[in-house]
């Protein structure tokens, strides 16, 4: 049985790995981590059927004395490190709690981990799981290759910059004292339980209440994108089999501009509104409900400060040696974004009720969308 210490375990994509996990592994021991700051949402773990249970901690990672407290009371042996601030809009306008929670907080972790399993001599065998983004390497041009693991660094935004000394801090722990770590740089995500500051929640609960869908500049700015179970499958094969060390990009294959996923997500939640009337009784500021497109709510705004043109990730090396490869198409699991967003109303309404929302809709309209 392993016993796992998973940080930002409430956050969109901890939680929908603490949900793959428990359904894969049902005797493990999970211990969730999460400072419930304004992304953390405790209500996504309801839900998981564990026999053993799971332990959820309201604390913070940077927090050394409550980090080792849980190591030595929980007899950890596995870390998978999701907590990070990681929109990049905020990061532009306050910097600061990305560097105390990204590269403090990452830092916070490895001392604690280097101290119960290293220098206290536990012979405890363990892995300490980084989980990373595609933005530490910067934007490439149209025909540039996609990034692998060996790109160098060039971050353009102080999101993209605290993940970076992250990233190093993980490699120089390794080097220098030995933990055995590995770290995952993964595309853009999607899925179910993402806060909806992001560019496809924002745009389907936008469509839904007949808001304005802002696009920075002309929209062309392309991402690779990944269904959330898909990077969690990948984190998973990188716990199991991966080498101590080693760093593996996640990616989607999946390239896309902005502008014609805002497209795509108009067209298909335009078709499941028209195949359903009692979905447009309960969305009646839709377009749809009016006769119109919801590509009419479309609104082009200036560019963000420094906005990186293209991501793109190369999986080959977790391809080749560990045999992972996404299994969601891209239509499909906005499909099913879609389809989870409509089927769980409350869920984001309760967010979107909370006035540090608005400071979402207000930068939104005023700036446009984001990664």
């Amino acid at each position: 049985m392993k016993r796992l210490l998973v940080t930002g375990g409430a956050g969109f994509i901890g939680s929908n790995f603490v949900h793959h996990w428990m359904n894969n592994f049902p005797d493990d021991r999970l211990i969730i981590l999460d400072a419930l700051t304004y992304a953390g949402n405790i209500q996504n773990l309801d839900g998981i059927k564990n026999d053993h249970g799971l332990t959820f901690v309201h604390g913070n990672i940077l927090d050394l004395d409550l980090v080792e407290r849980l190591f030595e009371d929980q007899n950890i042996d596995t870390i998978v490190h999701f907590a990070a601030e990681s929109h990049v809009d905020r990061s532009i306008l306050g910097p600061d709690e990305f560097i105390r929670t990204n590269i403090v907080g990452t830092h916070t972790l490895l001392k604690a981990a280097k101290n119960c399993w290293l220098d206290k001599g536990t012979g405890i065998p363990h892995r300490f799981h980084h989980v990373s983004t595609d933005e530490v390497y910067g934007s490439l041009l149209p025909d540039d290759p996609a990034f692998l693991e060996t790109t160098p660094y060039a971050p353009n935004s102080p999101y993209a910059a605290s993940k970076a000394s992250s990233d190093h801090l993980v490699r120089a722990y390794h080097e220098t004292y030995g933990l055995e770590v590995t770290t995952s740089n993964c595309s853009n995500n999607y899925g179910p339980y993402q806060f909806p500051e992001k560019l496809i929640p924002l745009c389907i609960a936008n469509i839904l209440d007949g808001k304005p869908l802002p696009i920075y500049g002309d929209g062309k700015q392309i991402r690779d994108w990944l269904y959330v179970e898909d990077h969690n499958r990948g984190v998973r094969v990188i716990l199991k089999e991966g080498r101590p060390g080693e760093t593996y990009n996640i990616g989607g294959l999946n390239e896309w501009k902005n502008i014609d996923i805002v497209r795509l997500i108009c067209k298909l939640i335009d078709e499941k509104l028209k195949r359903n009337d009692s979905y447009l009784r309960r969305f009646p500021k839709t377009p749809v409900s009016k006769g119109e497109s919801s590509e009419t709510l479309i609104t082009h705004v200036a560019d963000r400060a420094g906005h990186d043109r293209r991501y793109a990730i190369d999986p080959g090396k977790i391809s080749s040696e560990l045999g992972f490869s996404p299994e969601t198409t891209f239509e499909s699991g906005v499909r099913k974004t879609i389809d989870w967003y409509f089927d769980n109303e409350a869920w984001w309404r309760s967010i979107m009720d909370k006035s540090y929302l608005d400071w979402v809709n207000k930068n939104y309209r005023e700036k446009g969308e984001t990664d």
